[in-house]
């Protein structure tokens, strides 16, 4: 799954200089949204000068910040586009090399439960889901490298929270509190999500194979067999259901009542007036992006519930190769490379 694309010198341009386009296009938009948060407190302060004032302010400014919003945005969309086309080519080219790999083993390993569908689809979705766990979790800890720091220095705004008392850097500790309780708490509903998405791969595969030699073999894919192993592929999608329901029910609900957070810590000194209405967005929305750094786990188990149920079909899959290999069938040289 990773030597194939990181450590062979056919795909050496896209596995290495590759990534590192990738990352400094992740690098560049949160540079773009940490500009776009600063915007976000000049215009508000704008907007409160005019209406505590009228006439303070010219048609002049007040068209310049929005223009200034639109050439940041603008370039945000261009960067965005650009590094989606890109990432799409890197993911194809991933799947390209393990789905060589795995082709030139197709002779000792055709017999092996589910081989096509983990060659042809078990790639892809590996590639895929890889690729966006990969990027959202650069994404992550670059917006937290980024954000922090500025709501390190908003915090100094902040003397006191709603029923506690004065904390130092309040905002900063809340944010990790409240990410570090739902991740935790996610991770303990979630966890047989891994084992029903592993399982339903297994049935599925079954179910699926029985109807391609049902193709050719007139003999198999009976009415009794496929009625049986679409009752299992029935029973662990039905299991499945249930325990996304609850989970979900866990997830979005804390994700709402988060969106409630910092409007909760500030509370005393919005009362007080200490804010202004363009700092208070600001550290709204800087709390928003380090709190959501810290919630990269709880945004994504339902990916990571999917991407560890593909990592073990195809290790799997490569565990076998091996031992046919130790058996006797020998190493194709383009693969050895």
């Amino acid at each position: 799954m990773f030597r194939t694309f990181f450590l062979t010198k056919r795909w050496f341009l896209w596995s290495v200089p590759g990534s590192a386009i990738i990352l400094f296009a992740t690098w560049y938009k949160v540079e773009l949204d940490v500009r776009i948060n600063e915007w976000f407190g000049e215009f508000y302060n704008l907007i409160q000068k005019a209406l505590g004032k009228p006439g303070s302010i010219t048609m002049e400014e007040y068209f310049r910040q929005l223009a200034t919003f639109g050439w940041i945005a603008g370039l945000y969309v261009l960067i965005g586009v650009l590094t989606d086309f890109f990432v799409k080519h890197y993911v194809f080219r991933w799947r390209t090399a393990m789905t060589e790999f795995y082709t030139l083993h197709w002779p000792a390993v055709r017999s092996i439960e589910g081989a096509s569908q983990r060659v042809q689809e078990d790639t892809n979705r590996f590639s895929r889901i890889m690729e966006s766990l990969g990027i959202s979790f650069v994404r992550s800890v670059m917006t937290l490298f980024a954000f922090l720091p500025i709501l390190w220095g908003f915090s100094a705004q902040v003397k006191e929270l709603p029923w506690i008392g004065p904390v130092d850097q309040a905002l900063v500790w809340v944010a990790i509190m409240f990410a570090l309780a739902g991740t935790v708490a996610l991770g303990l509903i979630g966890f047989k999500l891994p084992g029903l998405e592993y399982e339903n791969q297994r049935v599925e595969a079954a179910y699926r194979k029985e109807l391609v030699f049902g193709e050719d073999d007139h003999q198999r894919a009976h009415g009794p067999l496929l009625g049986q192993l679409f009752g299992e592929v029935r029973r662990n999608y039905f299991r499945m259901f249930f325990h996304y329901m609850y989970f979900d029910v866990a997830k979005w609900s804390y994700l709402q009542v988060g969106v409630l957070v910092p409007y909760i810590a500030l509370g005393p000194t919005i009362v007080a007036g200490g804010i202004t209405l363009g700092l208070m967005q600001q550290v709204v929305r800087a709390f928003g992006r380090v709190e959501g750094s810290f919630q990269y786990l709880v945004n994504s188990w339902t990916t990571i519930v999917e991407l560890i149920s593909v990592y073990k079909r195809l290790r799997a899959f490569e565990r076998m190769i091996r031992e046919r290999e130790r058996a006797g069938v020998a190493v194709p040289a383009s693969v050895a490379e």
